[in-house]
């Protein structure tokens, strides 16, 4: 292969593919693009120029999945409505603060949904933070966007390169392809020429003939085949290079725009942070100062009910506590039902004693009784179980 014709297309190819593998987004494992095997057909035309074109293109195709990753990798969302529905949210809550004080009391509706608020969409100070995190968020991803566009971009100005090459080298392939054609017609033409020139001689001479005309056709028809397919070739990379050219300008001028609103980004909130940071306080001191408001009126309407219940029960608390103070201690009657009680008893009591001790004595003397007879029959067996053994022994 000459050194000479590989230098420039190797020299733009090995610069676009080296900086794609210095980001790290070259594959390990590559399969071969399909191209290669309709390229085997054309070989014969230009080794060395065909070899060089399908090394392009194979990489070509490498090239062109590493930057379709790089674009899907790319963050793309609508965060913006995460910052529109943030500030909404602030200027509704403060508007309803604003509609909480009209009548001058906060009901437990009011209360909850305060709360409420808090829980869901968090204080003032939180919201307008988490403003700032989504706008820092969005920059950052813009200008993650810009980096792997510009990468993209250097890489196919280089890449572009190798691809005019292969579209010089390709026309170069097909000229030779329309000379070989061109051979093959004039051969065919020639023996065709022969054969119908042919009156004098053998049928054997005649189908010699015959056969050199059908290989020269054959021969011609393959011919015609790579003849295609590099006419294909150089058509369509003339048709990609120019095309791709014009995508890649829109591509630029796309990454171009993107880069002023990154650039203007960055200077807005470079400059406007304060504001933010200034809205954030306002707005919580302006909850603070509801907070404080219904605080103080909520401790005056206290007071207020306060001092009227104490005119309402006063009379009645004090009037009761003089009764209290003045009145007798122990009542009479309480007294009297005691010593009922305890005289009661006692004279009870002393039935009770005789009657119990009555049936203890009575008691005991039916257990004594019930003893003895026990004995006596028990004595009564005895000895007439003796008795009986005598009367067995004898």
């Amino acid at each position: 292969m000459s050194n000479e014709l590989a230098e420039k297309p190797l020299q733009y190819l090995d610069k676009a593919m080296g900086a794609i593998r210095e980001m790290g987004l070259w594959p390990e494992n590559t399969d071969e693009a399909p191209i290669t095997a309709l390229l085997e057909q054309i070989t014969e035309l230009d080794e060395t120029r065909v070899i060089l074109i399908g090394r392009t293109l194979n990489q070509a195709s490498i090239f062109n999945e590493v930057v379709r990753t790089q674009i899907a990798a790319m963050s793309i969302g609508a965060r913006y409505e995460d910052i529109t529905n943030g500030f909404d949210s602030i200027r509704d809550d403060a508007k309803g603060m604003v509609d909480q004080l009209e009548d001058g009391k906060l009901d437990m509706l009011e209360r909850a949904s305060n709360v409420w608020m808090k829980v869901t969409r968090g204080d003032i100070p939180t919201r307008f933070d988490k403003i700032r995190q989504i706008f820092l968020e969005v920059t950052a991803d813009t200008k993650d966007q810009i980096d792997r566009e510009h990468t993209i971009l250097e890489a196919y100005r280089d890449f572009r390169g190798a691809l005019k090459q292969s579209e010089v080298m390709a026309l170069e392939v097909f000229e030779k392809a329309e000379l070989k054609l061109e051979e093959c017609k004039n051969a065919l033409s020639a023996a065709t020429k022969v054969l119908e020139d042919f009156t004098d001689g053998t049928p054997a001479d005649r189908a010699r003939l015959e056969m050199a005309r059908d290989e020269r056709l054959r021969e011609m028809q393959n011919e015609e085949r790579r003849y295609q397919i590099a006419k294909d070739l150089s058509d369509n990379l003339t048709i990609s290079y120019n095309t791709s050219e014009v995508v890649m300008a829109r591509l630029m001028q796309t990454t171009n725009a993107k880069e002023r609103v990154y650039q203007q980004s960055i200077s807005f909130f470079s400059t406007n942070e304060t504001v933010l940071t200034a809205l954030s306080a306002s707005f919580t001191g302006l909850f603070g100062l509801h907070e404080s408001t219904e605080t103080l009126n909520a401790m005056k309407e206290g007071m207020s009910k306060s001092l009227e219940t104490l005119a309402e029960i006063g009379d009645t608390v004090q009037e009761e506590a003089l009764r209290a103070g003045y009145g007798p201690t122990i009542r009479a009657d309480a007294v009297t039902k005691l010593v009922d009680s305890v005289v009661n008893f006692q004279e009870k009591s002393r039935t009770i004693i005789n009657e119990m001790r009555e049936q203890a004595t009575k008691n005991s003397a039916e257990i004594r009784d019930s003893v003895e007879d026990g004995k006596q029959r028990l004595a009564k067996l005895a000895a007439e179980g003796n008795t009986v053994m005598l009367e067995q022994k004898s």
